[in-house]
């Protein structure tokens, strides 16, 4: 009885501590992660019940609150630091297209979804240009589908040539154009074999810098004109 007894004590006891003392509370909450979003914005749509026991806090709730309230965020692990703190790891969507509207644009992330409207188009990102409505295939691809192809085709471009991508210009399924800096332009066809495709174009404009025009639409036979 009386090891029975200790137990109990000691239990209760641990219970008090976790939940009644004002030893194990939260007292800090910590932000990483940011780049566009700022600190003050995460604390202030997480809204961690500052002064309440540790072990109590309910981190999934948290997170899907974050996620809820600032689209921007793609994920988020909210973890505990003891004795006093919670620290908020957050992964912002990047946008890999623009879409315009009016005089903003909004920001497509790579899994296609629209997550924000800025004033001032990010430098690197590539504008959208939807002109399918009289293509063939307008009725098959619908606006939606080939809002997906071209975030697909965008999503893998390798990164030197993204940066340098100023316009994917989508006239059907089967006919997308990038245009480049230096007034360069890429027939890129399909998103059919975008990694192969994303590979001939580097080689292309490597070997052909002065190059205008460059077709990877059949990946195996790049062509490239212009001087």
């Amino acid at each position: 009885m009386g090891v029975l007894a200790a137990a109990v004590l000691l239990a209760g006891g641990g219970t008090w501590v976790l939940y009644g003392s004002s030893w194990l509370r939260v007292e800090k909450v910590t932000t990483s992660g940011t780049e566009v979003l700022t600190p003050e914005q995460v604390l202030t749509a997480a809204a961690v019940p500052v002064g309440a026991p540790l072990v109590g806090v309910d981190t999934d709730e948290i997170a899907a609150r974050l996620r809820g309230r600032l689209p921007r965020i793609d994920s988020v692990e909210v973890v505990r630091t003891w004795p006093h703190a919670i620290g908020l790891k957050v992964t912002e969507r990047k946008p890999v297209l623009l879409i315009r509207k009016d005089a903003d644009f909004v920001e497509v992330d790579a899994s296609g979804v629209r997550f924000d409207t800025v004033a001032k188009a990010p430098a690197g990102v590539p504008v959208l240009e939807l002109a399918a409505e009289h293509a063939p295939s307008a009725r098959r691809f619908d606006e939606e589908r080939l809002l997906r192809e071209a975030v697909g085709i965008a999503g893998a471009l390798p990164a030197a040539v993204a940066k340098e991508t100023l316009q994917v210009k989508v006239r059907s399924y089967d006919s997308v154009v990038l245009e480049l800096t230096k007034g360069r332009t890429v027939v890129w066809g399909s998103g059919e074999l975008g990694e192969a495709k994303g590979r001939a174009l580097t080689a292309l404009l490597k070997a052909a810098p002065k190059g205008e025009r460059f077709d990877v639409s059949v990946p195996t036979a790049p062509a490239v004109s212009g001087s």
